[in-house]
């Protein structure tokens, strides 16, 4: 007896991997992509923005610039705390808020537990200075 075998026609193959594809591009812009996360590297150019304004701004009584003075010492801190304050509102785009942390003391508001937050830190001799912001 011969040897009978089936074969399976080229074009069914050839359909069958169109359907596939077919239905492959339709789920990709039926459920999307997740997004791009957009807002933290934007934010970090904020945070980066308003350390580089405040690490090279004079100081107000003493030191090399404004961050020197404020990580001096904690009397130091007290005694700029407002000013610091005020300047860093009028650097912060309106749509933002703000932290910043020395050694001796922070201003700003308390960062939001999950939020998403861009940062900055910049060394001084007196330590680090963490400016944090977010969207409101």
């Amino acid at each position: 007896m011969p040897d009978r075998r089936g074969q399976l026609s080229l074009s069914i193959i050839e359909a069958a991997i169109g359907v596939v594809f077919v239905l492959a591009v339709t789920m990709g812009f039926a459920l999307g992509v997740p997004a791009a996360d957009t807002d933290t590297p934007q934010l970090n150019a904020y945070a980066e923005d308003v350390a580089t304004v405040l690490a090279n701004e004079p100081p107000q009584h003493a030191g090399e610039t404004r961050l020197t003075e404020v990580t001096r010492s904690a009397d130091a801190f007290d005694r700029e705390r407002a000013a610091l304050e005020r300047r860093v509102d009028r650097i912060v785009a309106d749509n933002l808020m703000y932290r910043v942390g020395t050694p001796h003391g922070a201003v700003g508001y308390e960062r939001p537990a999950g939020a998403r937050t861009g940062r900055a830190t910049v060394p001084t001799p007196g330590g680090e200075v963490t400016i944090w912001v977010w969207y409101v």
